[in-house]
């Protein structure tokens, strides 16, 4: 490997080398923290001197006497082509031309003779074209703005974060500059210590060490997401000309941003789920990849699976196939996790349920450019909302049992057809569930597992479980909702939320149905059958009321509510027609004891049986 350093002020740094921007790099994201921290350090130095000289004209001859020189940094750079593309560095290099340009404004409010000067240090003549040193090509619009001492409203920031970081860090800049440069003379006399006696390092690194130079220093540095790293890795391995040629940089940048977009560094998230839905059989295998999965990558095992390890070809293969098509995939599946989507409804459900089931399931399934796709995240997702549901109903749940399975699943229907799903998560239900019950074999649903359920289950499901039911007979009956499923499952405030509300209150006269067992009293008021959702101010009136007070309070609530109520049924053809559909038993209750709940809990088995089928 050869490492060339070499030490240079800024009037050399930009002098006749337009740099251009390494697809190493992130984009110009310094905030006002590290903006003003490289401009106090130049200040300190400077204005500690300047109180010295300031009796002394403005020349190289008095900076170098008196001014030491101040080091501020490496920066790495290639030449590919005769292009020199930045490898590390840029946010520095980047910062460093945007005070040029406050420079070049102040030279014009004083009407130095430095302005030509300085204008050679912001660019330059190529060939035919004048460009900035500080090459940011997709971004000339608001270098240009600046450079013209635009407005900051005025200009042109469309291009992306980096546009935008430029024009609000110059304004940073310029209001740093303008308390500490107040006369022509400190102006000039700066301009020649930036100039003269700032100094960087450069790193000219060849081509074939670039990827390992990037990542030893952002590893000893400000650490780089994994995927950032990935991206040197993959990225570094195709020829320059083809790089650009085939557009490989803007191929990963649109995946990142589309990932991204949902939230920051989300990019990794996809990598992690992709890699063990495809590469881990176990969730101990699954654990290689949650910290530094770029390193799992490029390891012996994965590289015999992979290919990526010195390989341009199937570099290019991956970026332009796998790649594209699974974060592509990923996309649909963030979209459908955040926004309730009819056609991927099975995948709402899971983020009601705050699982991420999905995104393993899916991702396994699918095979590249997988003609069965949609078909395969609506069966995969409402395969994973059966099987946690009936887990939970079951009091079978156990959350790093679930977990260890989803792997084993994963592994069993990793590019199968849609027809193999049930059979996969049946065989883990079923073996979960005997576990549990000490059996050789078990169901995936039986009434005496059942029975008891409700104290059990925690609040969030209990509220998800009735929105389940809800949303079943609002289908049946050919109404709309009530309410939005989020708004029963995630809302939780006192008059805007939905809470447990018990049908029998706790009182002697209720206690006296259970022969006075105040225990049995409480398990049994906590089943299923026995309480049912209320929004805040509705729940919080009729909590020690008597059952015909409390039928009152139901009606114009949830429609399982209302179900309690003979005008529930009075001349209604749809809930006429659920009833016969569906062989339920339902039907209004002028009191309820310990035979009516049971009823209830019945039927609600029956609607688990139906809605999770």
């Amino acid at each position: 490997m050869d490492i060339s350093p070499d030490k240079q002020n800024i009037d050399r740094v930009f002098s006749n080398t337009a740099y251009h921007i390494d697809f190493y790099q992130r984009d110009y994201r310094w905030t006002d923290e590290p903006v003003l921290r490289l401009l106090d350090d130049i200040f300190f130095k400077f204005s500690e001197q300047y109180a010295r000289t300031a009796d002394r004209d403005p020349s190289q001859e008095t900076l170098t006497a008196y001014y030491p020189w101040y080091y501020l940094n490496t920066y790495v750079t290639n030449v590919v082509s005769g292009r020199t593309y930045v490898v590390d560095g840029q946010q520095r290099l980047t910062t460093l031309s945007l005070i040029l340009i406050k420079l070049r404004h102040l030279a014009m409010h004083h009407d130095s003779p430095l302005q030509g000067w300085i204008e050679t240090k912001i660019g330059g003549q190529q060939g035919y074209e004048r460009h900035f040193w500080m090459n940011h090509i997709g971004h000339r619009k608001a270098q240009q703005g600046l450079y013209d001492g635009k407005a900051a409203k005025d200009i042109n920031i469309t291009s992306g974060i980096t546009a935008e970081n430029m024009v609000k860090n110059y304004g940073i800049i310029s209001a740093f500059i303008d308390k500490r440069l107040t006369d022509r003379h400190s102006f000039e006399t700066f301009t020649f210590y930036f100039l003269y006696r700032l100094v960087l390092i450069n790193l000219a690194v060849e081509q074939t060490d670039v990827s390992m130079v990037f990542e030893v220093i952002n590893d000893r540095g400000v650490k780089l997401r994994p995927y950032e790293i990935l991206k040197g890795k993959l990225l570094g391995q195709i020829d320059k000309i083809e790089l650009d040629k085939d557009n490989y940089n803007e191929l990963w940048e649109a995946q990142a941003g589309a990932i991204n977009a949902f939230k920051e560094d989300e990019l990794d998230v996809f990598f992690r789920f992709y890699l063990k839905a495809k590469y881990a059989d176990t969730r101990r295998e699954g654990t290689r990849f949650d910290g530094d999965y770029h390193r799992a990558m490029f390891t012996a095992e994965m590289d015999e699976k992979l290919g990526l390890l010195h390989n341009p070809a199937k570099v290019k293969a991956f970026l332009k196939g796998t790649f594209t098509y699974y974060s592509n995939l990923f996309v649909k599946l963030r979209t459908a996790y955040a926004t309730d989507q009819q056609q991927f409804r099975g995948v709402y459900y899971n983020y009601l349920l705050d699982l991420d089931a999905p995104f393993l399931l899916v991702l396994a399934a699918c095979n590249l450019d997988d003609p069965d796709e949609d078909e395969k995240i609506r069966t995969a997702s409402a395969e994973a909302d059966r099987y946690f549901s009936l887990l939970q109903l079951q009091n079978a749940y156990d959350s790093n049992e679930f977990a260890d399975s989803l792997y084993r699943i994963a592994a069993a229907i990793r590019g199968q057809d849609t027809i193999t799903f049930r059979a996969a998560f049946d065989a883990e239900l079923a073996a979960v569930i005997a576990s549990r019950r000490n059996l050789a074999e078990a169901e995936p649903l039986s009434y005496a597992v059942f029975k008891q359920t409700g104290i059990n289950l925690n609040t969030r499901f209990k509220r998800y479980f009735f929105a389940r039911v809800d949303e079943f007979l609002a289908d049946g009956m050919n109404l709309n909702v009530k309410h939005p499923i989020a708004d029963l499952v995630t809302k939780t405030g006192a008059k805007t939320g939905f809470h447990v509300e018990h049908i029998l209150s706790w009182n002697d006269e209720n206690k006296a149905l259970f022969d006075g067992d105040e225990e049995r009293f409480e398990q049994e008021r906590n089943r299923l059958g026995g309480i049912l959702l209320l929004k805040g101010k509705d729940n919080i009136s009729s909590s020690n009321e008597p059952y015909q007070q409390k039928l009152k309070s139901y009606a114009n609530t949830l429609y399982w509510n209302e179900t309690l109520r003979a005008d529930s049924y009075k001349s209604k053809l749809d809930m006429t027609e659920l009833r016969k559909k569906h062989q339920l038993e339902l039907q209004p209750l002028d009191q309820f004891g310990p035979d009516d709940l049971e009823a209830r809990h019945k039927l609600l088995f029956k609607l688990t049986s139906i809605i999770w089928k």
